[in-house]
């Protein structure tokens, strides 16, 4: 998901700490965090948008909207914290939204209908 840096968003406070985390995820080639691959890889290769369902985003595990809730002393600390980022799929992360889910239990059982991709030219 391409988003455009604002005043207000923690996760580009620091733009080049947060394309070093984006890099080294990438370049680790992990597996969705969310979904633990049970979509498939993730397409790294692909723009991160809805019209790319399994594209590659950064995911914060526990969310930066909740930063108080654990412990972090900034909404800024959680969005830079590496250990609290995650590879996922442009699809998984959105059904996720804000929430923590463990996916077996919460998110798996709601997300039956796997996200239809097109591969070709966009």
């Amino acid at each position: 998901m391409k988003m455009t840096p604002t005043k207000n968003n923690p996760r580009y406070a620091n733009g080049n700490l947060r394309r070093k985390h984006r890099a080294r995820l990438r370049a680790m080639g992990c597996e969705c965090g969310i979904c633990h691959g049970r979509f498939g890889p993730i397409h790294y290769d692909e723009p991160s948008d809805a019209a790319h369902p399994l594209s590659f985003v950064v995911d914060e595990i526990k969310p930066v909207a909740k930063w108080k809730q654990f412990g972090y002393p900034s909404a800024r600390a959680a969005a830079e914290d590496w250990n609290n980022l995650q590879a996922a799929h442009y699809f998984c992360n959105a059904q996720k939204r804000d929430k923590i889910v463990n996916f077996s239990l919460d998110f798996g059982q709601k997300m039956t209908k796997i996200p239809s991709v097109s591969d070709g030219s966009w």
